[in-house]
């Protein structure tokens, strides 16, 4: 069944006159009758009939024009919001990013790049989560641009550095490892440990840095997201290595610089490689090259 025979069926079925609806149209006559004979014979059935010189709907004509209109009336609708997702101006961008970044840094790199005047009109669909979420939402098209950690063996994602971040030691105000300034990792092996689960993008990291010092940490429990670890350190629950985040001046912890091993954690951004991006997304995705990027 062909699209532009609906259409033509549609205005047909207004104007009940062939000759007004070829015009309407911008089509001609013969080239409408054609249209409607082909429909017709695809339907098995005669949608109009003859009235003196002008035609008028069967009964069957009549009962196909509702779904027609339905179907064409939805097209319309989905073609419009297509045009507002998809344009530069106006667009949707489908955003995922790990739990450090919420607090402070999306929220003000979406407020600087909204502040442009030709980007103010563009939204934002946010998500929060682990590392291994943001990169299956790439894949399953759910986001248009992640903000997480490297990952190995993931051929089809475009991993680029924009932010680097540092990574200390927390333990809780009355600890005893909070008199110091900062913290070997291999002086803290008998102590129990808050640790990010596998999902986490920053596990394998923290993984490295005590494979470096031969220490095998003693993982008293393992959580998702930073506001979690930072509530259990805060009652003494244990303690944890976590990016430096300005979250940690919320909760009654210290946080010590680790003094060895030396380590550089980055955040990256990530899309899919030789995938489509909307026009908004790829400006976004240029805006953060151009302004972060730069500075590692």
């Amino acid at each position: 069944m062909n699209l532009n025979h609906l259409y033509y069926f549609r205005v047909l079925a207004r104007l009940e006159h062939y000759t007004q609806a070829a015009k309407e149209l911008s089509i001609t006559q013969p080239s409408l009758s054609h249209a409607i004979s082909t429909l017709e014979k695809d339907l098995g059935t005669y949608l109009f009939e003859k009235e003196g010189r002008n035609i008028r709907l069967t009964k069957y004509g009549r009962f196909f024009l509702q779904y027609v209109d339905n179907a064409l009336n939805e097209l319309e609708i989905g073609e419009k919001k297509l045009n507002t997702l998809t344009n530069p101006s106006m667009g949707v961008i489908d955003l995922g990013f790990i739990y450090t970044l919420g607090a402070h840094i999306m929220p003000n790199l979406i407020k600087d790049f909204l502040s442009n005047e030709s980007y103010k009109n563009i939204s934002f669909s946010l998500y929060q989560g682990t590392t291994h979420n943001i990169i299956t939402g790439l894949k399953n098209e759910k986001f248009d641009i992640g903000f997480c950690s490297f990952v190995d063996n993931e051929p089809d994602i475009d991993f680029i550095p924009i932010l680097e971040e540092q990574l200390v030691l927390i333990v809780s105000q009355n600890h005893e490892l909070a008199s110091l300034d900062s913290i070997d990792l291999k002086d803290v092996a008998e102590y129990p440990f808050v640790y990010f689960n596998k999902e986490s993008g920053i596990r394998p990291l923290i993984d490295g840095l005590f494979k470096k010092v031969n220490v095998n940490p003693k993982i008293i429990c393992e959580v998702e997201e930073d506001t979690a670890v930072l509530g259990l350190v805060a009652v003494d629950y244990g303690i944890a290595i976590i990016p430096n985040i300005s979250l940690i001046k919320s909760f009654d912890v210290k946080a010590l610089p680790i003094s060895n091993p030396i380590i550089r954690r980055y955040i990256y951004l990530a899309s899919m490689k030789n995938k489509y991006i909307s026009p908004s997304a790829n400006q976004f995705r240029n805006y953060i090259l151009k302004n972060l990027s730069q500075t590692l």
